[in-house]
């Protein structure tokens, strides 16, 4: 099963709804809504669309991100190194336990933990993380996407010990490690990357790969400026091989 989708809703909700049936939220990331508009979403949704969502930055992300700022988070002096990299902090634990409050809110089984380049594989960073998916409620599938320069081995590893998916986009790299899930993101490529608009030969690539992952369900979300064309053509093109290989959503 291939369940295709965007990152955010790019031509607004309701019509969202009628195309698809799979979005990944992205204002969980940068400054949770309030619960009641997430509960309001879930019941505009069909019975059957899935929500995922991505953690907030405050667990992921340093302060010195731009992404605090576009947020207009706002971080104390002298307390910056409580926020972001998995700390095992006060600050990141209460962000979780909103991200936590979003996922319910929303039905969701998927929660994203996307990493900035900045989060490199050093001891502390390692760590942290070991200390941060130790410490949480085990109720989600957790999802993590390194940036930078992350061994795949390392990766592999920590996944294997934490439990969690490993993210990629498949145009720059293939999962370290694949279970029965595989969840995939994708940037654009080559110059233009966020501009970039698939063609039909990359989405046919796409295809090949993720046959040849072998995995029973495949999430694929699309985060480029076409991406709802770029979905709605993969999805046809899904359908015209699905009639030989089984189902998709």
């Amino acid at each position: 099963m291939i369940k295709v989708g965007c990152c955010g809703f790019p031509s607004g909700m309701k019509r969202y709804f009628d195309k698809f049936r799979l979005v990944e939220v992205q204002k969980t990331f940068y400054n949770p809504p309030r619960i009641e508009t997430a509960r309001r979403w879930r019941a505009q949704a069909p019975e059957k669309f899935e929500f995922t969502l991505k953690a907030w930055q405050l667990i992921t992300h340093d302060p010195k991100s731009p992404t605090y700022r576009k947020a207009g988070i706002k971080v104390e002096k002298g307390r910056e190194e409580r926020y972001g990299f998995f700390r095992n902090t006060r600050e990141v634990f209460d962000a979780w336990e909103r991200t936590k409050e979003m996922a319910e809110a929303l039905g969701s089984k998927i929660i994203l933990f996307q990493c900035p380049a900045s989060f490199k594989e050093e001891k502390e960073n390692i760590e942290n993380i070991k200390g941060f998916f130790s410490s949480i409620d085990r109720n989600f599938i957790f999802v993590w996407e390194p940036r930078g320069e992350w061994s795949m081995k390392t990766v592999a590893d920590l996944c294997e010990e934490l439990g969690l998916l490993h993210c990629t986009d498949p145009f720059v790299g293939d999962p370290a490690t694949l279970s029965g899930t595989g969840y995939l993101r994708l940037h654009g490529k080559g110059r233009k990357r966020y501009d970039y608009d698939y063609t039909r030969e990359d989405l046919s690539l796409l295809l090949d790969k993720i046959e040849m992952y072998g995995a029973e369900k495949v999430y694929v979300l699309f985060n480029n400026i076409q991406m709802e064309k770029n979905a709605l053509e993969f999805t046809g093109m899904i359908s015209e091989r699905s009639r030989s290989q089984g189902d998709v959503e």
